[in-house]
């Protein structure tokens, strides 16, 4: 390090699980010389809105298990050895019955986090690492000030306060549009005990995710009962609920799918395109990556060893023809008798301890998308959007087991069912209340259907720079909005001619796609509108950066995100 005297200054806005595995890095490398504040909204640091009461309740369970997570201080198994007894006893959880391949409770495992970052300030205190944490505190805004090399920030109860380097990890973010002004109207299920109504009409939810099942767990047990006999969970509505009915609104008809034994509990990490590779194809593809280099790559080319009988149907397909067979697959059979097979083959990849190949390495092509994304051209990044996200993200839901058991005991209630309504639905806020949820059937009709409650469990919206919190960025030019340029201008003009607003020409004659979220790097650093990426801020904040990170899968992304930003701040300060 340059200076040994003077210490830098590191700021991580945010104590949720982002902050912690940034804090991690941070007392795990070998920068010796800083001094990391950690600011937080909440009174307490690690969980986060998933895994706290902002995002779960006693119902809410995780989707993945301890061997498929990132090894913090402890694994979960050697973390429950030591835990709280009144923890542990809440949970019914201890040291004896636990199983590293099951899933937990969500605020269990949030109770972990908290732990974890705990344990680790213990480390950083025996390093000489000088830590601050600033809990019940809120950050309002940035400014950069580039010619002294250091960051404002302003801080609620503190005022003015300078960094070296910043990091932002604020998380989630769901903003009000309609929820609080029009009542039966929830812009998200989150915090879960907002849905804890007893109701006696068929409640409206567009999606059919995990944040969907969040939303189903909450409610049926408000309104009624889950019971098991004979190895079956049956549902029994309450007496004055029997108009009660939850009605799931899906642009594909499907459920997602479920849980299943992975072979790699870290989904081929290891196992992804290295970066010469990228670099190289950049270079001989117009300065692109190609998406159809990544799809032969990363999915098609893993199957020839593992599944040569899947490899033979698959490997003369491109993206559009493997998405459409396997979406023809899906929709040949009606979701929950689809549901209900996938269930059986799953349970069965679980008891065998094997994989469902294929599901795995399309969850392997999904995390190795996320970083060389802002590669892609605009043509690409349409096709991913458009064509192989919606069945990435169906298929790698990673359901949990109980989940679906409660989904088909709904189902078999009579409680439960699942519309499909297209690209093209709407759905409109009604100032008495509810919504109003506009669709076209599978048998081309025009249908309106009012919901007195409705709830959007689409999942994290990808935000507008205009949503981005820290207008000191904004008007000072620090930040700038996400975009891909066009290979074909011709295509750019179609688009343009067909109306989407998304496309914008520069004064040169380059078309671009507008993309949600803000400019970064490879290594998270916020990127200014010449192109020049900021040494002093971080942004892992997944809302604003949704464009470039197309898809991002919690701890894995936090993990991965945060091992790049650690090697940034070391270049510069080494």
């Amino acid at each position: 390090m340059g200076n040994t005297t003077v210490k830098k200054r590191i700021a991580i806005l945010g104590g949720g699980p982002s902050g912690l595995f940034m804090y991690k890095r941070l007392i795990e490398s070998e920068l010796q010389n800083i001094e990391i504040e950690i600011f937080e909204r909440k009174n307490y640091l690690g969980a986060g809105m998933p895994y706290s009461n902002e995002g779960a309740s006693e119902e809410h369970i995780t989707n993945v298990s301890d061997n498929e997570i990132p090894v913090i201080f402890n694994t979960i198994e050697e973390w429950v050895k030591e835990a709280p007894p009144a923890v542990l006893k809440k949970f019914n959880i201890n040291a004896e019955n636990f199983n590293e391949y099951k899933v937990l409770p969500r605020l269990f495992f949030g109770e972990y986090l908290s732990a974890q970052f705990g344990l680790l300030q213990q480390v950083a205190e025996k390093k000489g690492i000088v830590t601050v944490v600033h809990l019940n505190t809120k950050v309002t805004d940035l400014h950069d000030k580039a010619a002294n090399g250091t960051v404002l920030v302003t801080v609620d109860t503190l005022g003015e306060l300078i960094f070296d380097h910043v990091v932002v990890c604020t998380g989630h973010n769901w903003p009000k549009k309609h929820e609080g002004r029009i009542p039966g109207y929830f812009d998200s299920p989150y915090p879960p005990r907002k849905l804890a109504m007893t109701l006696n009409h068929p409640v409206g939810i567009k999606g059919a995710s995990l944040t969907a099942i969040d939303a189903l767990r909450t409610m049926a047990r408000k309104n009624g009962t889950f019971e098991e006999a004979d190895g079956k969970i049956c549902y029994q509505l309450d007496a004055d609920c029997k108009d009660f009915k939850i009605v799931m609104h899906s642009r594909n008809g499907l459920l997602p799918a479920i849980r299943f034994h992975l072979e790699d509990s870290h989904l081929g990490k290891d196992a992804l395109i290295g970066r010469k590779e990228i670099e190289k194809n950049i270079a001989e593809n117009g300065g692109f990556l190609s998406l159809d280099f990544v799809f032969e790559k990363n999915f098609k080319d893993m199957f020839p060893e593992k599944d040569p009988e899947f490899y033979y149907l698959i490997k003369d397909m491109d993206i559009e023809s493997f998405v459409a067979a396997m979406m023809e697959m899906r929709e040949k059979i009606s979701p929950f008798e689809l549901f209900r097979k996938e269930y059986v083959e799953a349970e069965l990849s679980i008891k065998k301890r094997e994989s469902i190949y294929w599901k795995e390495m399309l969850a392997v092509l999904s995390f190795a998308m996320n970083y060389p994304a802002k590669y892609l051209s605009a043509e690409d990044m349409q096709r991913l959007q458009k064509v192989l996200m919606p069945l990435i993200s169906i298929v790698i839901a990673f359901v949990p087991q109980s989940s679906c058991r409660e989904l088909m005991a709904l189902h078999d209630a009579g409680v439960l069912d699942l519309v499909s309504v297209g690209d093209d639905s709407r759905i409109l806020p009604v100032d008495s209340g509810g919504a109003d949820y506009h669709y076209t059937d599978e048998d081309g009709e025009t249908v309106v259907q009012h919901f007195e409650t409705f709830v959007d469990c689409v999942g994290q919206p990808h935000l507008s720079m205009e949503d981005f919190p820290f207008k000191g960025l904004l008007e000072g030019n620090t930040v700038s909005p996400a975009r891909l340029r066009f290979q074909s201008a011709a295509i750019a003009k179609e688009e343009v001619d067909s109306g989407n607003e998304l496309v914008e020409q520069d004064d040169d004659g380059a078309f671009f796609l507008k993309v949600p979220g803000i400019t970064i790097n490879d290594n998270f650093q916020v990127v200014d509108g010449k192109g020049i990426a900021n040494e002093r801020i971080y942004i892992l904040a997944v809302p604003y950066i949704g464009g470039y990170n197309p898809d991002y899968s919690g701890i894995d992304f936090c993990e991965a995100a945060s091992d790049k930003v650690v090697k940034a701040i070391k270049t510069v300060e080494i």
